[in-house]
């Protein structure tokens, strides 16, 4: 059984967790291990705030109210999409390409996700975040309207008594 739903969110921070409790709901209802749904959740929100804090002004240099949330729960893996009007990221040219592993450097590409500098940071872990929640990453800028995109995929597991568990 596949699942997907769409969400376009104004750019204010009270979006965030609706976009958390949404994804959450839906994986709850399918059956998704509690874990997993944690994990996920917690990478959505990272990426909602990174659309929230710095999708607005455009490459254009407009500025955009609103970002798109996608996620699909198809078999037994789960990919969620962000995708902002902003500036996109820095180097990325056209789609979303995989973000290379920590520490390396790819010619083309945003630069890769770095660990914070200490736990206590509060700016500067969310694509760090992402990357260790999820099973693979792609970053990338948007090449019709601008922006950026994230998406992550993460491999489900799910409870005894999944009622919408892939057969």
């Amino acid at each position: 059984m596949s699942i997907w739903w769409s969400l376009h969110l104004r750019r204010e921070a009270a979006s965030v967790p609706l976009a958390r409790r949404l994804l959450i709901g839906a994986m709850d209802t399918a059956g998704v291990d509690p874990e997993i749904s944690y994990d996920l959740s917690v990478a959505l929100s990272e990426a909602c705030a990174n659309a929230v804090e710095h999708g607005g002004a455009t490459a254009h240099g407009g500025t955009s109210g609103a970002y798109r949330v996608t996620a699909y729960l198809d078999g037994e893996k789960c990919r969620i999409e962000v995708a902002d009007s902003g500036p996109g990221f820095p180097g990325a040219q056209g789609h979303a390409a995989a973000a290379p592993a920590v520490g390396s450097a790819t010619r083309g590409r945003p630069a890769p996700p770095r660990p914070p500098a200490s736990e206590t940071d509060e700016h500067g872990r969310g694509l760090w975040l992402i990357s260790e929640l999820a099973d693979h990453v792609q970053l990338g800028n948007r090449p019709d309207r601008g922006g950026a995109v994230i998406s992550f995929d993460k491999i489900l597991k799910w409870r005894a008594d999944a009622p919408l568990m892939s057969a």
